[in-house]
């Protein structure tokens, strides 16, 4: 009988942390349902006490949140455990996750704190931690390059005062899958009680290879994988969920492990995530890439058309991509429109339906055919084009090779009406310098343009990330025109940063 591992999902925390890749509570719930969908065993909603925003994020997602356990991060410190204790509150199955770094170099330079004052802190946040919460999680930051022998000594602490679970982080992507291993296999050998508790890994892909080392942690004994959609996170990322979750289904017969993940729902979670944080996802991407089922090859395509196990070790529909493509126009009725969205994995509120048909009806006066990608785009998108305090009302541009570029927006800005008028390098440079003029000073970091399907109506998605003074935001656009499809997207990432 397989092992049942734990997947516990860390997007909405670690994954947050990377650049551009900030959400609102809105958006964390949205991810968080998603997540729920799929079947993680943990959703990391946040840091408690890094803002009051992750602290109401917490608090929001435990409200509804029933099928996963909802964790918060904690430094070890009573400030942090409170903090996690009340966004928690509401939780049906509150996590309360204490980490401290055990590695020299991080305890020398970073903590300035010494083994034993390393392993009394570790005790007493894992013990006044379990006064509220029955779930503790106790993390080693940097225990990859920790000394195994002390590692093992603090977990002892850990153990003793209450922990349930014990991560061992690759922090900074450093681990070999074999010390990976090894390091899993140490503790369960050397640590007393390790093997009455969940060993967890948490590699992050500084050298590409966090789900190989999450693999190779599993094959070792460990109990947990963290990991994040889409791999985000940190630097270069955490593991990708999504492979960790189908290395397990595709090679259990060596792992002799399995999880409780929905795979059907991988593609159209990944999606959401990508959406909410105008991520571009490359096309080689294993798993949910365009090109991770597509054949070329001559060779592979007649292997293919005979079977297609020869070139596929798993298939699109396994991991939630659609095969069947129905295209509807303008003519498609409800009942074809309803009938596609449930066939691409969408479940819809009788309100939620209409709105989402009455887009497609809008698309489809612009487009003669809308495919399963285009709608897809516009129920993934769910609005967010148009919420906030800055909506697009028009717009006119003037462009040319011998002048400059000239952009006349009209917004509404709360519930008035404003016009603004700017010029720039091109239409949309003064588009969004126009912006600017009413929103205050953001500087464009990123900008791409991607066709959402082939042909030349079609619908075009845009991805912004900008700055300012507080951070960066992302926001995404949609249209079949590109300029407009722009416009949106700076606007939908004003409205985030606002």
């Amino acid at each position: 009988m397989p092992r049942t591992i734990q997947i516990f999902d860390t997007t909405l925390r670690d994954g947050e942390q990377s650049p551009g890749c900030s959400m609102n509570t809105a958006e964390k719930l949205e991810v968080a349902r998603a997540l729920e969908r799929l079947r993680v065993d943990v959703i990391e909603a946040g840091f408690a006490a890094s803002s009051p925003g992750d602290k109401e994020a917490i608090h929001e997602i435990s409200k509804f949140i029933k099928d996963c356990s909802v964790a918060s991060l904690c430094r070890c410190r009573e400030g942090d455990i409170d903090a996690a204790r009340e966004a928690l509150s509401v939780a049906a199955k509150p996590r309360i996750h204490v980490f401290l770094a055990t590695s020299d170099l991080h305890m020398e330079k970073k903590l300035r704190m010494s083994r034993e004052q390393v392993i009394e802190s570790t005790g007493n946040a894992v013990k006044y931690a379990k006064r509220f919460c029955s779930d503790v999680q106790f993390s080693a930051e940097d225990a990859s390059r920790s000394d195994p022998d002390f590692l093992c000594r603090v977990f002892e602490a850990a153990i003793k005062a209450g922990a349930t679970t014990l991560n061992i982080p690759d922090t900074v992507g450093y681990a070999l899958p074999e010390e990976t291993a090894a390091m899993v296999a140490y503790v369960l050998e050397h640590c007393e009680g390790a093997r009455d508790v969940t060993i967890a890994v948490h590699p992050h892909n500084d050298l590409g290879m966090a789900t190989a080392n999450v693999l190779a942690g599993i094959a070792a004994g460990a109990g947990q994988a963290e990991v994040t959609l889409c791999g985000i996170g940190e630097r270069a990322g955490n593991a990708s969920l999504e492979e960790v979750v189908m290395g397990l289904h595709t090679r259990r017969n060596i792992l002799d492990a399995d999880c409780r993940v929905e795979t059907k729902q991988i593609y159209r979670s990944a999606r959401l995530l990508q959406s909410v944080i105008g991520l571009a996802t490359p096309p080689n991407k294993p798993i949910i890439g365009q090109n991770a089922f597509a054949h070329e090859a001559g060779i592979h395509q007649h292997g293919v058309m005979a079977d297609r196990a020869t070139y596929e070790i798993m298939s699109p529909e396994s991991v939630g991509i659609p095969q069947k493509e129905m295209v509807l126009g303008k003519h498609s009725g409800r009942h074809a429109f309803d009938e596609t969205v449930k066939s691409l994995g969408f479940t819809l509120t009788e309100e939620e339906l209409k709105a989402a048909f009455e887009a497609f009806k809008a698309l489809a006066d612009k487009k003669k055919n809308v495919t399963n990608s285009d709608i897809e785009a516009l129920l993934k998108d769910g609005g967010r084009e148009t919420e906030g305090h800055y909506r697009l009302e028009s717009f006119v541009i003037n462009s040319g090779n011998t002048i400059d570029g000239t952009a006349i927006l009209k917004l509404t800005i709360g519930e008035e009406q404003t016009q603004t008028v700017a010029f720039g390098d091109g239409p949309v440079d003064a588009a969004f310098k126009a912006i600017n003029a009413l929103a205050g000073e953001f500087s464009l970091k990123s900008y791409s343009l991607n066709a959402v399907t082939d042909g030349g109506d079609a619908l075009g998605e845009a991805l912004v990330r900008i700055e300012n003074a507080d951070g960066q935001y992302t926001g995404r656009g949609l249209s079949t025109d590109i300029i407009e499809a722009s416009i949106k997207a700076y606007l939908n990432a004003v409205n985030k940063a606002l």
